[in-house]
């Protein structure tokens, strides 16, 4: 599970889905429309979100000096680049090519890049090719850097707790819940997250301060103490009833009430405010290592194109309802029967393959 192009909570809004006892049908939904778009541009698994790698390609065939200049000075990549740390040749020998004499290319469009270009007026790249390599010309050229179609970002809050004495630690408490969803991909310092999952649990000592909050949706302000912390978005439970909050005015909060399909109630004076930060995360995602991190440290979240995003949510929609309706095509029975046609999601893929595809690539 991971690198996800739409969250969880996106597709159950399209969809209408209230409680979480579909959560894990809309879960599996998400993950195979995500790498379905994959298939469909012909790129690798997650490419939307960068991945730090090392990958390997053929170096130019043997030759003399004036075959390897003509043909040895371009390297095709098999996959979007967006910044190399390192090159080096031999294989196994690991001979750096000095990265202040590569080109990234294209210079005008990238990133992403598609291939690296020796510049040929420094003298490191004559050099580059006398000496013949010990190997033969197979993987004997490796690349390391970013890879993926973009790295775009969100600022998230920060880390509130639980990340700053353990490495391992499979969750961790988010300063603002409205900004993360169960599908987003993280990054804290050098490390990517991946958000499974997200609870409810205390938020301090907040208590609500108002002894008057009805089992009525038309009651929908309620007062709770000060110093809260509570943020707009965000989804707070009291009891058993999850409350969505909609704007903040000091002390006050206007909420919609019974959200996610839970049942409106009334409510006590003190009741404790629990709130949606508590993320159970996968660590050290898309090559990146683990780490302790602070509290307090910045949170930001990967932005995967809109119309990506968009049309994964379009196909988690369409397939959780053909799975409603046993894949015959239809839901619904007698004159309540809809027809679901997947003709939209065809124009939608066609218009993304022209814009994201790429050719297939030479690695020389």
């Amino acid at each position: 599970m991971g690198n996800w192009y739409a969250t969880r909570e996106q597709v159950k809004r399209a969809s209408e889905i209230k409680g979480t006892d579909s959560d894990a049908h809309v879960d599996r939904h998400i993950d195979a429309a995500s790498r379905h778009i994959d298939r469909i541009l012909g790129l690798r698994e997650g490419v939307f979100i960068p991945k730090t790698q090392t990958r390997n390609f053929n170096w130019p065939q043997d030759g003399d000096v004036d075959d390897r200049h003509r043909n040895g000075y371009t390297l095709y990549l098999d996959e979007h680049l967006l910044s190399i740390s390192g090159v080096t040749r031999d294989g196994d020998t690991a001979t750096a090519v000095p990265t202040a004499d590569i080109f990234l290319e294209p210079a005008n469009e990238g990133p992403p890049y598609t291939r690296l270009e020796l510049d040929r007026s420094s003298t490191d790249a004559d050099a580059t090719f006398a000496t013949t390599i010990s190997t033969t010309n197979q993987r004997a050229v490796r690349v390391a850097g970013s890879w993926g179609y973009g790295n775009a970002t969100e600022a998230a809050g920060t880390v509130a707790s639980g990340l700053a004495s353990d490495a391992a630690a499979t969750s961790f408490v988010c300063s603002n819940s409205a900004l993360i969803d169960v599908g987003d991909t993280l990054l804290i310092e050098s490390e990517q997250v991946f958000v499974s999952g997200r609870a409810f649990a205390a938020l301090g000592s907040i208590l609500v301060n108002d002894a008057g909050i009805t089992a009525d949706m038309a009651d929908n302000t309620i007062t709770v103490d000060g110093s809260h912390g509570l943020v707009a978005g965000e989804v707070i439970k009291l009891d058993s009833e999850e409350i969505y909050i909609a704007s903040i005015a000091g002390n006050v909060l206007s909420v919609i009430r019974a959200y996610n399909g839970t049942a409106l109630a009334a409510h006590a004076d003190d009741t404790a405010v629990q709130v949606a930060r508590t993320l159970t995360i996968v660590r050290g995602q898309n090559g990146t290592t683990a780490a302790t991190h602070a509290n307090s440290t910045a949170v930001n979240k990967y932005a995967v194109p809109e119309d990506i995003t968009e049309y994964v949510i379009a196909r988690s929609v369409h397939s959780l309802h053909q799975d409603k309706g046993g894949w015959t095509g239809a839901i619904g029975t007698g004159e309540g029967t809809v027809e679901m046609r997947g003709r939209l999601l065809a124009q939608m893929e066609a218009a993304l393959v022209v814009k994201y595809d790429r050719p297939v690539a030479m690695a020389l």
